[in-house]
């Protein structure tokens, strides 16, 4: 094959792999020829580092090689890697909820009953193959210095009312996600349809506002820390909260009327070349130990019924009852993955922001 020729397949080759950032933690117990626990995870790798810390601290005899990268690159590189008879990431965490379903439902991952299996909530298990390890409500953001005299919107329609009586004030002041590019905020968007009947005025009126969109939180977030923006609707709580601590001038507002709640879903999947290893890792994320170290270090909600104190799905309910609606792991996830009814979705969202 001429070198022209061979170029495209290099450049290729090379570009399905330049987003994964790869990290491997050597064994602790020094061990030069240790298995390696392989895992495919959109969680940013140094959120992560205290939960593989406190795994290996258990399992001094492993390694393991973690690949941060987009939630559809997960789902990508195992319907590819599968496909082609390979083998897999041992085990896959990631926010994209319908990507992770649709691997349960495909086939792509594998059963794994557990010790803590049974007494997992009935929405966070999908038949013993997808499991829901995180808890994180959409949250409204403000910046608190713009609201010293008056109190934030706590519900949608406080929301929207906000946005026409402070006008050119506030006008491209606001930010939210492009449910396009984000499937954070294209979740949201999907349940924010099916809870409330009258969303659209919501989109309407954010689009008179002059609303800002990004694929990220961060892009958001530190906008409102800095004062350029003063709200910003429907961010991913565990996001905000960590900006919350860390900048003062940051606002948390879990929306009263309800609070859409999504979650981090984890699975082994079928192709996985040490599938107990995944599954080991599986079972120390859904342990007491480590829902406590997501809790508390990554500061990220736990679901475990076992873990207590303010940063739980279990206080949060107590605290919240009906108000929070949890995103359950099941195939309702896997509606918009339809191309014709997300596209139906953005084209309406898009039309709507443009009324003015």
């Amino acid at each position: 094959m001429r070198p022209l020729a061979i170029l495209p397949l290099l450049l290729s080759f090379l570009s399905s792999f330049a987003s994964a950032a790869t990290t491997v933690f050597p064994a602790l117990s020094g061990r030069a020829d240790a298995p390696v626990l392989v895992v495919y995870s959109s969680l940013d790798e140094p959120l992560a580092r205290p939960m593989v810390a406190g795994f290996q601290a258990a399992n001094p005899d492993i390694a393991v090689r973690y690949e941060d990268m987009l939630t559809g690159e997960i789902y990508d590189r195992i319907v590819r890697e599968t496909d082609a008879g390979q083998k897999t990431a041992d085990f896959a965490f990631s926010s994209a909820m319908d990507l992770q379903v649709k691997l349960a439902n495909d086939g792509y991952a594998q059963r794994s009953d557990l010790p803590m299996s049974e007494t997992w909530p009935g929405w966070a298990n999908w038949r013993n193959t997808a499991y829901a390890l995180t808890f994180e409500p959409a949250v409204f953001v403000y910046h608190k210095p713009s609201f010293e005299d008056e109190a934030p919107p706590s519900t949608r329609a406080e929301f929207v009312a906000l946005l026409s009586q402070r006008g050119d004030d506030i006008y491209g002041r606001i930010g939210t996600y492009d449910i396009e590019r984000s499937g954070v905020g294209f979740l949201f968007m999907s349940r924010d349809q099916e809870q409330f009947g009258d969303i659209w005025s919501v989109i309407r009126a954010m689009g008179a506002a002059g609303v800002k969109l990004y694929s990220t939180s961060q892009a958001i977030l530190e906008r409102v820390a800095d004062g350029r923006f003063v709200l910003g609707y429907n961010i991913l709580g565990s996001y905000a909260a960590d900006w919350a601590s860390r900048h003062p001038d940051v606002g948390i507002v879990l929306p009263k009327d309800y609070t859409v709640v999504m979650s981090r879903i984890g699975l082994v999947p079928q192709a996985a070349a040490a599938p107990e290893l995944g599954r080991r890792y599986l079972s120390f994320f859904m342990s007491r130990q480590g829902q406590t170290i997501m809790a508390r270090e990554l500061q990220i909600p736990a679901v475990s019924p076992e873990v207590s104190g303010n940063n739980t799905a279990t206080t949060m309910r107590e605290m919240l009852g009906g108000q929070l609606k949890p995103v359950p792991v099941s195939l309702g996830l896997m509606v918009y993955l339809d191309q014709v009814k997300r596209a139906r979705l953005i084209s309406r969202w898009n039309e709507v922001l443009r009324l003015q």
